[in-house]
């Protein structure tokens, strides 16, 4: 075992700490990652504070994980010592069912383990990236490639692939008109990613504050969702709209936005439930679909889309003991637009 320093909540609510974890020992097929930069998500924030349900105590959060490797084990065949790798949302999963077969670990039958506030195969707790080192099995690592700088592509393993999936599922390209709902940590790289694939994308946030942002990132149009006036101007508008607010929306105005079989993917996560007329849906044949992470395999070949077209996340870098502030200002919407600790200062 190895004891490294870490950030942890040390009950539900409570502000979060230095402490120390242990990391098991280095496995046959395991990896030793130096951490050097962590993104904070508002999943995190969600889970230390028991948003989504109970939580597994003391949790060290963090899924948005970029670093250097530093041990390999004797089985290991994907990454050496010295690569530059990132670890998302997940550890482990079954790898035997169809799902994880078909390289949608994500969906798991059996679950997938998370990268923290989870129980590995080892029965043991699992604890995130808030942290100096990690331990992860070669196939739950990924590849940064060598045109992103670290810092710039850790909130890329989970806000980078939770837009990239819906996006290139939903077939986001030339031709098509695309929304993205909020432009936060998440939202902001569906600007540029739906950008890069081609799309003409339009911003909608609930008002022109970031407007000159948006725009910058790659959005064509920007609208100001508390007028009533953009849901009149916009109907029948999009082929896909992807929102990433973890606010409960009116779903029904969002989806009036959509063409004829245009598709809603969801993958902000609100704490309540959302009311929904089913008539919404059945007139104009629409669909309103959900999305979670993305597999390795795609997690892998969207950091590789990433680099070839320059993009990574706008950050504001900080300290470990800045972290219980960066959550206050992230729930408070004051950030551009993701928070990346450098895990240095832990």
């Amino acid at each position: 075992m190895t004891t490294v320093a870490a950030y942890a909540a040390p009950a539900p609510k409570a502000p979060l700490e230095r402490t120390t974890i242990e990391r098991r020992e280095v496995g046959e097929y395991d990896v030793l990652i130096d951490i050097e930069f962590a993104g904070i998500c508002h999943s995190d924030i969600h889970q230390a504070q028991e948003g989504w349900g109970e939580g597994i105590f003391p949790m060290v959060p963090g899924h948005e994980i970029a670093g250097v490797v530093s041990e390999v084990g004797p089985g290991v065949t994907k990454f050496a010592v010295g690569d530059r790798v990132g670890v998302g949302c997940m550890v482990d999963s079954c790898r035997e069912c169809e799902n994880c077969k078909a390289g949608r670990e994500q969906y798991c039958v059996k679950g997938n383990v998370p990268t923290y506030n989870g129980i590995g195969k080892d029965g043991e707790p699992t604890y995130g990236g808030y942290s100096q080192k990690v331990v992860v099995d070669e196939n739950f690592v990924v590849g940064i490639p060598d045109g992103l700088s670290l810092d710039v592509a850790a909130p890329l393993l989970c806000a980078g692939i939770t837009l990239y999936s819906p996006l290139k599922r939903f077939g986001a390209g030339p031709g098509k008109k695309v929304a993205i709902v909020g432009l936060g940590g998440l939202g902001h790289m569906g600007v540029k990613i739906a950008h890069a694939l081609g799309a003409e994308v339009t911003v909608l946030s609930q008002s022109l504050r970031k407007r000159e942002d948006g725009l910058k990132l790659g959005a064509d149009h920007y609208y100001a969702t508390s007028d009533p006036k953009t849901f009149e101007e916009l109907a029948g508008t999009f082929d896909l709209i992807v929102s990433t607010v973890s606010a409960p929306l009116d779903f029904n105005a969002y989806l009036s936005l959509l063409k004829t079989e245009g598709t809603l993917a969801n993958v902000g996560a609100p704490e309540e439930p959302i009311a929904l007329n089913l008539f919404s849906v059945i007139g104009g044949g629409k669909t309103l679909a959900g999305s979670m992470i993305g597999g390795i395999a795609e997690t892998q070949e969207m950091l590789d889309f990433c680099a070839e077209h320059g993009l990574g996340a706008e950050i504001e870098l900080i300290r470990g003991d800045q972290i219980n502030e960066a959550y206050d200002r992230v729930v408070a919407s004051d950030v551009r637009y993701r928070f990346v600790i450098d895990t240095a200062t832990i």
